[in-house]
């Protein structure tokens, strides 16, 4: 089911102002807490760490719900003017690269003795094979939990709205592998953060499923010209829901078989 955001462009349009003000400000305070989790619970610091929380924060915000503007604009020209779609990517891009040197300084990880603590854990070393496998397997859950939660979560919370709003809208024969390459990208996307992450894989998985959830869903709670209510409800729901469902699993099929056991410093304890 396609589930594309548009972003903060035109996003307040007729909507009251102190009501559009007071949905950005949750916003942002979401975005706030599921960023700064990973960013405290962190082994690295400074310029890797900003450029991390750069890269996760554009991936998933702006970079993977747009490409999916871009690949149905033909079908939603009547609804999202072409010119928006640079505006969106631009816009994304600076708000990724103004927040996250500030809150990477603002949590005190700017300076350290080293950019990185000694690196003694094993997290997501393992042979050749078990990547092929482990991406392929991940590739085929994202594509059935991007089928099944359109069907059965966001249809049924849109409704009638869901005919009158996608009228005409005809998913092309790619769109499958097309999702199995976004899966490949969420997967990427979370891989520093496994990396990173003090603590035992739970906290990671954690750290992995809100990032997730929160960065591209929370901006359907914004005010949108180029949407129904009813319809930013539902892909919210489905949204959030199925991205959160996904982080977990994407932790959980990578930590498969890595049962080195290799102190992590910093957490008393094995991942």
């Amino acid at each position: 089911m396609l589930h594309w955001q548009l972003g903060w462009v035109g996003s307040t349009g007729q909507a009251d102002a102190a009501a559009a003000g007071q949905a950005l400000l949750i916003v942002c305070l979401l975005y706030s807490i599921v960023l700064s989790y990973p960013i405290i619970r962190s082994r690295w610091y400074g310029l890797p760490l900003v450029l991390t929380v750069v890269v996760v924060f554009y991936g998933i915000m702006t970079f993977l719900s747009q490409i999916e503007t871009v690949v149905f604009l033909k079908h939603l020209v009547d609804i999202v003017p072409a010119e928006v779609i640079p505006k969106l990517f631009l816009q994304g891009a600076i708000v990724a690269i103004l927040f996250s040197p500030l809150a990477v300084l603002v949590h005190g990880k700017m300076k350290e003795k080293g950019y990185f603590l000694p690196e003694h854990n094993t997290r997501l070393q393992m042979p050749v094979v078990q990547w092929i496998w482990k991406l392929a397997l991940l590739a085929v859950i994202y594509i059935l939990i991007y089928i099944g939660f359109g069907m059965f979560v966001f249809m049924p919370l849109a409704g009638d709205a869901f005919q009158q709003f996608y009228a005409g809208l005809e998913m092309p024969q790619w769109i499958l592998p097309f999702q199995g390459v976004r899966a490949l990208i969420w997967v990427a996307l979370a891989l520093p953060v496994i990396r990173m992450m003090k603590g035992p894989w739970w906290e990671a998985g954690l750290a992995v499923s809100l990032l997730f959830s929160v960065l591209m869903g929370a901006q359907l709670l914004l005010p949108n010209e180029f949407m129904p209510e009813v319809i930013c409800r539902a892909h919210f729901f489905e949204v959030t829901a199925s991205n959160f469902f996904y982080g977990w699993i994407v932790v959980w099929v990578l930590k498969l078989g890595n049962r080195e056991a290799v102190r992590i410093p910093g957490y008393r304890g094995y991942w």
